[in-house]
């Protein structure tokens, strides 16, 4: 009976010392849950912890990409705000030619508010897998968000987001059922405010988004990387921003034909710095390269002031 009571007293305290990581976790898992299993690159992203951070405001409105300029914007127009969002997990699905983006956010936010707003907005509901969905925008910018719950949404295109409620219902398989996947991920993940993994064609996409001035280098992306079966990395903020990189190759040789690679593409992106901000600290000088196996690791520590001088890296 004590020994019983002794675990219950322990259980307690880790749930009131640690309620932001479970939390964290369980978000996270549940959102893995609902993406189909053809997704091949995941992201988890806090912006709670991200508001935090010195001159925030700055590297935000410099670093958010197109797309999700557009998703803020959409759920702006149904009455959240991007203070309104405290997690978030982004989702990347193979398609005819490109990859859809779909996600679930967790935040303050409820069903009454967001429907009183969009009749408010003249907007519509439209049926997406039994639930009612916000649908604003046009073409590669159209987003539907569906409320799952208070303080819980999901969203991407119509069909995506069909998709998505169709594995998270259980009515087709979720990523959660590969077990490669949901074993990067295991890896990935921590108390970074941003991790995430790729698989596939997904990792040559996240290295074109990740280099600067790359429109100004003729290189088959997909060659390059053809070698590399999985990559995960994080984004920690401490007194400086650092990134780390793990990227997986079939063999060591591959391994090591990645790593010239990257130490290629870090030559051009200094000579390119040089070029086109002369007078600024290049972000991406401290980049450190190494080989364990058939891993290469990819290393950075920068400052937040220099990062707010870079290019965009297309990173959420």
């Amino acid at each position: 009976m004590k020994k019983d009571r002794f675990q219950i007293s322990l259980l307690m305290i880790a749930a009131l010392v640690l309620p932001g990581a479970a939390r964290a976790q369980d978000f996270v898992q549940e959102a893995l849950a609902s993406f189909p299993v053809q997704t091949i690159r995941a992201e988890y992203s806090n912006p709670a912890k991200l508001r935090t951070l010195p001159n925030y405001a700055n590297l935000r409105q410099r670093y958010v990409g197109p797309r999700l300029r557009a998703l803020e914007e959409s759920f702006s127009q149904l009455g959240v705000q991007e203070s309104d969002i405290n997690e978030l997990v982004l989702g990347w699905q193979s398609g005819a030619g490109n990859m859809e983006l779909g996600g679930l956010v967790a935040g303050r936010f409820s069903s009454q508010a967001i429907a009183e707003r969009a009749l408010a907005q003249g907007i519509s509901p439209e049926t997406v897998g039994e639930l009612p969905a916000y649908c604003l925008g046009s073409g590669m910018a159209r987003a539907c968000v569906a409320v799952l719950r208070d303080s819980l949404g999901a969203f991407g295109t119509a069909e995506l987001l069909g998709t998505m409620l169709d594995a998270r219902e259980g009515r087709a398989p979720s990523i959660t059922s590969d077990e490669r996947f949901m074993k990067l991920v295991s890896e990935a993940r921590g108390q970074a405010p941003i991790w995430g993994v790729a698989v596939r064609e997904a990792v040559s996409d996240w290295f074109k988004a990740w280099l600067p001035a790359r429109q100004n280098l003729q290189m088959d992306w997909a060659s390059a990387f053809q070698s590399v079966e999985a990559l995960a990395y994080s984004v920690d903020a401490g007194e400086k921003v650092s990134l780390d990189v793990k990227l997986d190759c079939t063999t060591p040789e591959a391994a090591t034909s990645t790593r010239q690679v990257l130490e290629g593409l870090r030559l051009f992106q200094q000579l390119a710095w040089q070029n086109l901000n002369p007078n600024r600290p290049n972000p991406f000088e401290a980049v450190e390269l190494s080989q364990s196996d058939r891993r290469v690791l990819l290393k950075l520590a920068t400052g937040y002031a220099d990062l707010e001088g870079a290019a965009a890296l297309g990173m959420p």
